[in-house]
């Protein structure tokens, strides 16, 4: 068995090395840093009061700290404790407090269902059956080349960095899903090829939470939405994304034609 080297005398070598071991991934190298110092870093300049009422947004304040949670540089307990050590009021950080409490749902849950991980947990509840969405994941979209302005600026994050916020991953997956009428283990199996923090429990599950396998109706979005919340960051302009640019009764009848809309 090959033995990985571990000790570098700077990024640069580290960068070379890994190189080295998968040409494949030239061009790819994230700007995300890894290590314990990096982690703590990002640790102590958590704000969980401001993550309540900004998470949301492209440019919130959310921690960027599971990358580091998923490969076992910070654990929950040490994320949580500090949270609360940030905070006079316990309540004031429920939010980000029940973020981490999802991820060990997940965790937990997968655990105990093993075969949740790459099976459908319920039907859909779209008006499709399962045979009705595509087994593999397009070019176009494996590339980030859909034509759909902000879904491509998502990809492109998603390609270069190894990392999207929550958000966006949302986005993507109903894209994927709803729009394209893929399966949504072809979506989660995209993600956990890029994704630093790629988790199958957090990930395979909120991929079924999207698709409506795991919860009790699909989740889309629309243009309005996706402006509100990135506008600063990517476009939104009706223009690039003219699929998106309709309300959500519109959207609900062009997706779903054979599911009467609940108001």
């Amino acid at each position: 068995m090959l033995t990985l080297k571990n000790q570098f005398s700077d990024r640069e070598e580290l960068v070379a090395y890994v190189r080295s071991l998968a040409p494949w991934a030239e061009g790819r190298q994230s700007i995300i840093l890894g290590g314990r110092q990096q982690a703590e870093i990002k640790l102590h300049t958590l704000d969980p009061i401001a993550y309540a009422t900004t998470r949301n947004y492209g440019d919130g304040s959310v921690s960027r700290l599971s990358p580091y949670i998923h490969h076992g540089v910070l654990s929950l307990n040490e994320v949580r404790n500090h949270a609360l050590i940030l905070c006079k009021q316990p309540e004031q950080i429920t939010k980000f407090i029940q973020e981490l409490a999802w991820r060990d749902f997940w965790q937990r849950a997968l655990s105990q269902n093993p075969e949740w991980a790459w099976k459908d947990i319920e039907p859909y509840k779209t008006g499709f059956n399962a045979e009705a969405y595509a087994d593999l994941l397009p070019e176009d979209i494996a590339q980030g080349r859909t034509t759909v302005g902000c879904i491509d600026a998502f990809i492109l994050e998603l390609l270069q960095t190894g990392y999207i916020h929550n958000h966006a991953r949302m986005y993507l997956a109903s894209y994927i899903i709803h729009f394209r009428r893929i399966k949504w283990q072809a979506g989660a199996r995209w993600f956990l090829q890029h994704l630093l923090d790629g988790d199958v429990a957090s990930n395979n599950l909120s991929w079924q939470w999207v698709a409506s396998t795991y919860s009790n109706k699909p989740y889309i979005f629309n243009l309005e939405n996706v402006d509100k919340y990135f506008g600063k960051q990517v476009d939104t302009t009706a223009k690039h994304n003219r699929v998106l640019d309709a309300s959500y009764e519109e959207l609900h009848l062009q997706l779903f034609p054979n599911v009467r809309l609940k108001v």
